[in-house]
């Protein structure tokens, strides 16, 4: 798979075009992902009250403090009405991964993984945020991690 990016102002907003000589499963597959990502929206309120819709493939971080579930994005953080689970079910499959009881993170905004703390993991976001996976999910995103398609620049 050919992925490329092209930057030019003919383009008012960002577009994405899947290309192939045949629809195959890897389109429908690529296509469906896509459209996951980037259709769905989900409310959000920020600290003053502004309700917003947020894009999940922006979401960093998703975590339940007290009795809310938080949204941590690069503009900021806001509460979302879904819970934990409901997110992990919704999203969990090509964009977050449990870390703990508390906290999904997104796969695709890690940037590093500090394995060197006996039977934990560090992880370090894209942004700089930091959190920790709990002993009890180290297998499991190890395993996630693992089977993650990479991504070729190009």
């Amino acid at each position: 798979m050919d992925i490329r990016t092209e930057i030019d102002r003919k383009y008012g907003a960002v577009e994405l075009h899947v290309c192939s000589g045949a629809m195959t499963d890897e389109v429908r597959t690529v296509e469906r992902e896509l459209h996951e990502m980037y259709d769905r929206r989900i409310p959000g309120t920020d600290a003053r009250g502004n309700r917003c819709l947020l894009t999940p493939g922006g979401i960093i971080s998703v975590y339940a403090e007290g009795q809310k579930v938080m949204a941590l994005c690069e503009e900021g953080t806001y509460t979302v009405p879904a819970k934990l689970y409901e997110f992990e079910q919704a999203f969990g499959e090509h964009l977050f991964v449990r870390i703990s009881k508390s906290e999904l993170v997104n796969i695709r905004k890690i940037r590093k993984l500090d394995m060197s703390i006996s039977g934990t993991i560090r992880i370090r976001m894209k942004n700089g945020y930091e959190t920790y996976v709990s002993r009890r999910n180290v297998a499991k995103i190890r395993e996630r991690l693992l089977t993650e398609r990479p991504v070729k620049n190009g």
